[in-house]
């Protein structure tokens, strides 16, 4: 038995179904623990065929070919390094878990299974993995540890149980997407279990993204008196070295780096390019296309391209109508020349007379109305999406959640692509984040980034009024409420369903809270048409707010 471990937690960035590239991160993981001295490498949870792998892990193909991978690299662990604590899904007896194996000196010597599976919010695990026994922990070089699975930790059983049956030290594997809220429910729900057993616990998560999710890291150890030993940077990769020894009160982890917090807007930032760059470089776009009206939400998506991609990947185009400003026009070219990125102007004119002598005998004399707007609109889409063919660019939609809540889009028109990096930004958070950005200095940009410093976004369109520029004189408050006030009422109905006499409560008038309402509900129609984007807020649309098209309920 000893009294001192090594363990190594591997923050790492798996991509779903790509066993041997995650195998390869494993690897070399695995090769500087052992240059380190590492006794025990643990990865997140799923590590093996990334996170989460939804209904691809229902294949039997695919789950065999997993376990088959896991027997073939767990002969590599024979020559004296690291045993390594491998999440990966786990057939047997005709059943499938979401499991951690033990592989040391050439086998896998154990297995445990996940017990709570998680069925609510973007999780819907009980679909395809079948529910574990609850555990007893592992004996690793006569040292007793727990190994709870992510949502193990949420509720008292499964530590409990552990606890009772002799365990010294828990390490918990993590997928856990974030949000702006995760980093503190983390943290009180280890303190939580720590509080209940008394025993010290080391949390590692994944990093990166995954279609609409976006995972930052953040892994830390807490010891039994709740002291921090040690807490990982986010929204990158790093192998976060702890050393145990056995003390009189139970193990207990040296302390080590602690990183600081990131602020709000900061990590809001780093998920936009971290997830954007994960979902084209996994898809294999050699970059991406953006519509760039010299309005703030398409400079935005044009900032965050850059910044997760660089500026020779990103493709930009003004598209202007007979009501695009002159300002409009100045904006969009100042801020591509600050991005140093491909710009090019391509007049909808032509389309919008073609549409209009195609369809006048039709139409006939009846009055113009949001028709021809959404013409331009969709002209500009048709324009972005012939280009995206023709040339391989990914196309990046720049509505943010503020528009996609009320149905302030078009559908087919600035709706069309293939990613929209601000789906779940508020309008009022677009501002923040613009102002940031441009404020931020070099050693406070975000790990990564390909982008410049200082000013990226022209202040003018910061502080200019918004506007769709689809008829003279247009104003998004001409069919909104101020954002300030539009976003409150839609965090209160979205975020936290509020009723109706709560809001109103706020402050708000009621017409205006009625109107909203209906607006939101009469939208999912377009919403479930629309490309995905990082998740970011508590409650994201897709997969995470799914509500019916068809709905009669009433507000009264």
């Amino acid at each position: 038995m000893t009294d001192s471990l090594t363990i190594a937690l591997a923050q790492l960035n798996a991509s779903v179904g790509a066993l041997q590239d995650n195998l390869d991160g494993l690897r070399r993981a695995r090769a500087d623990a052992a240059a380190q001295g590492v006794d025990l490498l643990v990865t997140p949870e799923l590590h093996l065929c990334g996170y989460p792998p939804e209904d691809l892990v229902k294949k039997p193909m695919f789950f065999m070919e997993c376990r088959a991978v896991a027997e073939a690299y767990a002969k590599e662990t024979a020559d004296g390094g690291p045993a390594v604590l491998l999440g990966l899904p786990w057939p047997e007896d005709g059943k499938l878990y979401n499991a951690m194996a033990l592989i040391e000196d050439g086998e896998i010597k154990t297995v445990r299974r996940k017990v709570e599976l998680p069925n609510y919010g973007v999780f819907d695990e009980k679909r395809v993995f079948d529910a574990g026994p609850m555990p007893g922990p592992i004996d690793f070089r006569g040292v007793r540890i727990g190994v709870p699975i992510c949502e193990d930790i949420w509720i008292p059983d499964v530590v409990e149980c552990l606890e009772e049956s002799g365990a010294e030290i828990i390490l918990v594997p993590n997928g856990s997407p974030w949000d702006i809220h995760k980093h503190d429910q983390r943290q009180q729900i280890a303190v939580q279990r720590i509080t209940e057993s008394g025993l010290p616990m080391a949390y590692v998560n994944r990093v990166g993204g995954q279609d609409e999710l976006v995972f930052d890291g953040g892994s830390f150890v807490l010891n039994g008196d709740l002291s921090v030993a040690h807490h990982a940077g986010s929204w990158r990769q790093q192998l976060v070295v702890t050393q145990w020894r056995q003390t009189p009160d139970g193990w207990r982890a040296e302390r080590g780096d602690v990183a600081a917090p990131e602020d709000r807007l900061a990590n809001i930032y780093q998920a936009l390019v971290l997830g954007l760059r994960d979902y084209v470089n996994r898809n294999w776009f050699p970059g991406v296309l953006i519509g760039l009206s010299g309005g703030i939400d398409s400079a935005l998506s044009a900032v965050v391209a850059v910044d997760a991609l660089g500026p020779d990947r990103v493709h930009c185009v003004m598209m202007p109508s007979p009501y695009t400003s002159g300002e409009s026009l100045e904006d969009a070219g100042e801020a591509a020349g600050l991005l140093g990125i491909q710009y090019d102007t391509v007049s909808i004119e032509p389309a919008m007379e073609a549409f209009r002598q195609m369809l006048q005998p039709i139409f006939g004399n009846r009055a113009e109305d949001t028709t021809e707007e959404n013409i331009q609109s969709r002209s500009r889409g048709m324009t972005l999406m012939a280009l995206s063919n023709k040339l391989g660019h990914m196309v990046l939609s720049t509505g943010n959640k503020s528009e996609m809540s009320v149905g302030y889009a078009t559908l087919y028109g600035d709706m069309c692509g293939g990613y929209n990096v601000l789906k779940d930004v508020y309008k009022t958070t677009v501002y923040e984040l613009c102002a940031w950005r441009n404020s931020v200095d070099i050693a406070g940009l975000p790990v990564g980034v390909m982008g410049p410093q200082g000013l990226t976004t022209p202040e003018r369109i910061i502080t200019k009024a918004p506007s769709a520029e689809l008829k003279p004189d247009q104003k998004d408050e001409d069919s909104l409420p101020p954002y300030p006030v539009l976003d409150d009422i839609l965090e209160d109905l979205i975020e936290e369903e509020k009723p109706l006499a709560d809001i109103v409560a706020k402050g708000h008038d009621r017409d205006l809270v009625l109107r909203i309402w209906r607006m939101l509900d009469i939208a999912e129609y377009k919403r479930r048409q629309a490309p995905p984007g990082v998740k970011i807020t508590g409650r994201a649309f897709g997969r995470e707010r799914r509500y019916p098209i068809t709905n009669g309920f009433r507000a009264t």
